[in-house]
């Protein structure tokens, strides 16, 4: 399955309700200010957030003075212009691209953090699964010692994935852990670093402390590591991931996210406002519970997504061309040398 489709059938949710909400509202009706009003509340309520649905309908006013604008047209200035949004974001992100795990002077260190229930530990899995498939020399270290069936579960990844694995016993302290098996990896010639730390809620000031001490005993081995800290999202939460992402940020600091969940959920507007808003990159898109249901994140993919539309012959051939330049640009794992 290519790429745009995987990401189309995953947001289908999510391009469903809002598609038709858009068409309930908007109708034959001439875009006035009522139906503007009316438009910017089925935005918000699709989880594009306050600022990024006043923007778009902002642009679709001044839009709708130079051309008529109604029924499906609607969408296709919709998709478009949101699309210039996502662009403007994503020239911004330019700067951000990861470094090339090559270019780090020994393993290249990733956190993942999160809270409960978000498919963290599911996600490295996947994830060290990709990075082996890629041909990266890669360990897990499994700091989550507070759950033995998380611990459990990501040796389950690691065997599967075939890559090395350092964890500690129940109830030991995750820095040391974390120090243990950096030390491993080092020794080991590891390229790929993947830390799972234990799920916690962002409003945990212990916890959140906790996450702060490894950061700090990481750089006892490695001074520059962590590398990447990516922050897991389960895209059913809309907004509410917002809130979840600024607190780590203020903790240990977010490089990028990884977004789960997003085929069981009519919030996937969330990741306009998520890039938009925060300007933290999304790396990651979770679209199914399959090993190949992580996908990388592109946003021209995603606009198409949730707001292409089969019975609009222009829209589909607007798909056609993204499917192209996304076949184009992801052919092979072993194109992603910086894999993120």
């Amino acid at each position: 399955m290519n790429l745009f489709k995987k990401i189309r059938e995953g947001l289908s949710k999510t391009r469903q309700s809002l598609i038709g909400n858009i068409r309930e509202v908007v109708g034959e009706a001439k875009l006035d200010d009522e139906v503007l009003e009316n438009l910017e509340e089925v935005l918000i309520s699709a989880d594009l957030g306050i600022a990024t649905s006043s923007d778009l309908c902002e642009r679709m006013r001044t839009r709708s003075t130079r051309e008529a604008l109604s029924g499906d047209g609607v969408l296709k200035a919709l998709r478009e212009e949101l699309a210039v949004l996502i662009d403007e974001t994503k020239l911004s992100h330019e700067a951000w691209k990861p470094k090339d795990a090559s270019e780090v002077d020994g393993p290249y260190v990733t956190f993942i953090v999160g809270v409960n229930g978000t498919g963290k530990t599911t996600t490295i899995g996947k994830l060290a699964l990709r990075y082996a498939q890629a041909g990266h020399k890669t360990l897990i270290i499994a700091a989550d010692t507070f759950r033995s069936a998380a611990v459990e579960q990501v040796a389950i990844w690691a065997e599967r994935a075939n890559v090395d694995i350092v964890r500690g016993e129940m109830g030991a302290d995750p820095a040391s852990v974390v120090y243990d098996g950096l030390q491993a990896a080092k020794s080991r010639g590891i390229e790929r670093v993947l830390v799972d730390t234990a799920g916690r809620l962002h409003t945990k000031v212990n916890l959140m402390a906790e996450l702060e001490k490894i950061d700090r005993v990481a750089k006892k081995v490695i001074p520059d590591a962590p590398h990447d800290v990516m922050l897991v999202l389960d895209g059913t939460t809309g907004q509410n991931g917002l809130a979840q992402a600024e607190k780590f940020r203020e903790s240990i600091g977010i490089s990028a996210l990884i977004v789960t969940k997003l085929d069981g959920t009519a919030k996937g507007g969330m990741l306009v406002p998520i890039v938009r808003e925060l300007n933290i990159p999304v790396r990651w898109i979770g679209v199914g519970e399959g090993i190949n249901d992580l996908v990388a994140f592109k946003p021209e993919l995603i606009v198409d997504a949730v707001f292409g539309s089969d019975e609009t012959e222009m829209l589909q051939d607007s798909m056609l061309e993204a499917v192209k330049r996304a076949e184009e640009a992801t052919t092979e794992w072993s194109d992603f040398d910086a894999i993120p």
